[in-house]
């Protein structure tokens, strides 16, 4: 294995001892910061959401931004504005807002109207942002991080379909199990009491750990029946009367083109976290869930019937056959 790999698991094992019961939760966001994409993460209040992307740049040497999406939110309130400075040759002066930063966490995004949750969407996918007229470019190292509450619905604007389009993957977390429960008390308590007892401190690694891994996820190999196989899975969600019945019935629009490209980057990516310079099937089964599970549209009769995204794609993954 190479250096790298080892620097990525040590970067996880780091994050593991602050972050407790949720190992699912590291592996996805270090994956979709190896990716280079973004991750919108939903789950109950109190599973350390906000506490893993803290952890992340806490050992990663890089800048973290918050932003609570609130009702009140303008959007100049993300991307920046323009000062007015008299006493200057150019009289206005760009002040940068939250969103130039490494690792951005906008917390709760489903708080804050449409016209501010768009604000995100060109720094998500040009990485750039435009303010009168003039373009600024985000840093290489740059990730949004987007939580959401999926129980409260009071007071909230819910994702637009073509926002949602623009997140690698959408994870769901759930509660610990009981003995991790207990290691957080502890965890707890022990951070509580870290004044009586100086913690040695650590040096950080470093932002180009990523850049090198990139690299090397770059030359990871897919071959063509591998290729196939995921769009196959994309033309699933697209046609399902071609695979069967209760698909068709189930799904009223597919993944788009983002889709296919989204389970190619994430796949070869967890490959190589996995070790292996080469797509496996199981690579790409391991990723299609978070990478379809925001980009499908189940029908009315799939609502009422209580069917989740998740069990579509379970049965498109019955459906669609692996060749080769």
């Amino acid at each position: 294995m190479s250096d790298n790999f080892s620097k990525i698991q040590e970067l996880k094992s780091r994050m593991s001892e602050s972050i407790i019961g949720q190992k699912d939760l590291i592996d996805r966001l270090v994956l979709v910061l190896l990716a280079n994409g973004n991750l919108l993460l939903e789950g109950l209040p109190g599973l350390a959401k906000t506490r893993a992307i803290k952890a992340l740049s806490k050992e990663l040497d890089c800048g973290l931004s918050r932003i609570q999406f609130t009702p009140d939110l303008l959007p100049s309130d993300i991307t920046g504005t323009e000062i007015y400075q008299p006493e200057t040759d150019e009289k206005f002066i760009f002040q940068e807002g939250p969103i130039f930063n490494n690792l951005i966490l906008a917390d709760e995004i489903n708080r804050a109207p449409a016209k501010v949750q768009s604000a995100l969407l060109e720094a998500m996918e040009e990485r750039q942002v435009s303010v009168a007229g003039k373009t600024y470019k985000m840093d290489p190292l740059f990730m949004v991080m987007a939580t959401q509450n999926p129980v409260e619905q009071e007071g909230t604007y819910p994702l637009p379909e073509a926002q949602m389009d623009r997140f690698l993957m959408h994870v769901l977390i759930d509660y610990p199990d009981d003995s991790s429960e207990l290691e957080i008390i502890r965890l707890n308590r022990n951070e509580q009491n870290k004044s009586k007892s100086k913690k040695k401190e650590r040096e950080l690694l470093t932002p180009q750990i990523i850049f090198n891994a990139r690299e090397e996820i770059a030359n990871v190999t897919i071959n063509e029946n591998m290729e196939k196989y995921i769009v196959d899975i994309i033309s699933a969600t697209r046609y399902p009367d071609k695979f069967s019945e209760q698909l068709d019935a189930w799904l009223d629009f597919g993944a788009s083109p983002r889709g296919s490209i989204g389970i190619d980057r994430a796949a070869r990516t967890h490959a190589w976290m996995s070790g292996n310079d080469f797509v496996a099937p199981d690579n790409i089964r391991a990723v299609v869930h978070d990478c379809l599970r925001h980009r499908l549209i189940l029908s009315y009769e799939a609502n009422a019937e209580g069917v989740s995204t998740n069990h579509v794609i379970d049965e498109i993954l019955k459906q669609v056959a692996v060749i080769g």
